[in-house]
């Protein structure tokens, strides 16, 4: 992919984002700005509401979903009513003017199966995803547009994926998606800074240990970063809590590219 090329679709990403008609907040918590206003949770009214396009984000990325399949995962006792219910608070909370006997433009119906608009509907992970990809591919070739991307991933991650339904298993698959994607985000970016900026590399993967206590490659940016600091004390108590962490979480010694960069520590005069 070009240069031109990736700093078009960021510049895209960036503006359908200020643009959106309808944006969803998933990190965190869950929120809904239609036409640029935040949505009051009680519009919502009814939870099967609420789980209905919770649902519908969550699997934004499938072929479209039959209705069986929707009310199977997420209510076990409901029935054809609950659906048309919840499917309708969705839609009159998205479009609460349009008019009657007319299509709903942001949850696409064909038959009986339902499906977002992702053209006109934004969502914090979707474009997390989109940037971390965009990422990815420059970061041999442009590490400056990577950077950029990287941040805006970052920048956009407020903490868990949907909170309130963390117990729901329909909802556990985008959860570790997006924390796996995250985390990669956040040592890419760190490690893009070690040396231009070792204390932000610092901050960053310390965010990533936050997440996940036991991610290895956020410890080796850490070290790595003292040494640029030239606080060689500090990488070396980086390297032992690392090693502690691991022990006590899965009972293993840290791996070979960890205990490498160890060697080369403690070989600094």
């Amino acid at each position: 992919m070009s240069k031109e090329t990736l700093i078009s679709d960021v510049a895209s990403l960036k503006k359908f984002q200020l643009e959106a008609p309808i944006k969803f907040q998933t990190l965190g918590q869950f929120t809904l700005w239609r036409e640029g206003q935040k949505v009051s949770a009680k519009e919502w009214g009814r939870d099967k509401t609420l789980q209905l396009i919770q649902y519908l984000i969550s699997y934004r990325n499938r072929n479209a979903l039959h209705k069986e399949q929707i009310m199977d995962h997420l209510w076990e006792e409901g029935d054809d009513r609950d659906f048309k219910v919840a499917l309708h608070g969705v839609n009159k909370v998205l479009e609460p003017h349009r008019a009657s006997r007319t299509e709903a433009i942001y949850v696409e119906r064909q038959g009986l199966t339902y499906q977002l608009n992702l053209d006109l509907v934004w969502i914090d992970v979707e474009a997390i995803e989109n940037y971390i990809i965009m990422g990815n591919k420059a970061l041999v070739n442009y590490p400056e547009l990577a950077e950029e991307a990287y941040q805006n991933a970052v920048a956009l991650y407020h903490g868990s994926y949907l909170p309130n339904r963390i117990y729901e298993d329909w909802s556990s698959e985008e959860r570790e998606k997006i924390q796996v994607l995250i985390l990669g985000a956040l040592v890419n970016l760190a490690e893009l800074l070690v040396t231009s900026n070792p204390m932000e590399s610092i901050r960053l993967a310390q965010e990533a240990i936050s997440i996940d206590k036991t991610w290895e490659d956020a410890y080796r940016i850490q070290m790595s970063a003292y040494i640029a600091k030239g606080n060689r004390p500090q990488a070396l108590k980086t390297y032992q809590k690392c090693a502690d962490i691991l022990d006590e979480e899965y009972g293993i010694s840290p791996l070979p590219a960890t205990k490498a960069l160890l060697k080369e520590i403690e070989a600094i005069a």
